[in-house]
């Protein structure tokens, strides 16, 4: 991973830049018991999905964040569902610094979401559960 890489966290919160993202919170999938990890990506559309698919009120926002330590590649898509990480997703246990928000970004149809919505719905809770070793 190059130092110059951008990088971006999908969520529904309202964050300010210096605002730091830490592990504990909720995870938006599976039981929803605090994660030991914060999770990232390089690229906008897996940003948009992490927007559009998390927990709470309001718009799915995307934050640019930097991280404070040491990024692994995310188990949960690189080693399940896309061999190789091409959503250059990662995820660590140190926080992130927001640096800014991207504004104006084009997410999925509504119809596309309803569809992410209702596979993650299908799956048996051990196959949603983040994995957490």
């Amino acid at each position: 991973m190059s130092e110059a890489q951008t990088y971006y966290h999908g969520t529904k919160a309202d964050l300010r830049v210096g605002d730091l993202i830490a592990p504990g919170r909720p995870s938006n999938f599976g039981n929803r018991k605090p994660s030991r990890y914060v999770y990232l990506s390089a690229t906008l559309d897996a940003a948009a999905w992490g927007a559009e698919l998390a927990e709470g009120e309001g718009p799915g926002r995307i934050y640019i964040v930097e991280p404070t330590g040491p990024l692994e590649d995310d188990p949960n898509l690189t080693n399940k569902r896309y061999p190789g990480n091409p959503t250059r997703s990662y995820r660590s246990r140190h926080p992130f610094r927001v640096v800014g928000e991207l504004t104006g970004w084009t997410g999925h149809t509504p119809e596309r979401i309803a569809q992410m919505r209702a596979f993650i719905a299908s799956l048996p809770a051990h196959e949603a559960d983040p994995i957490e070793d």
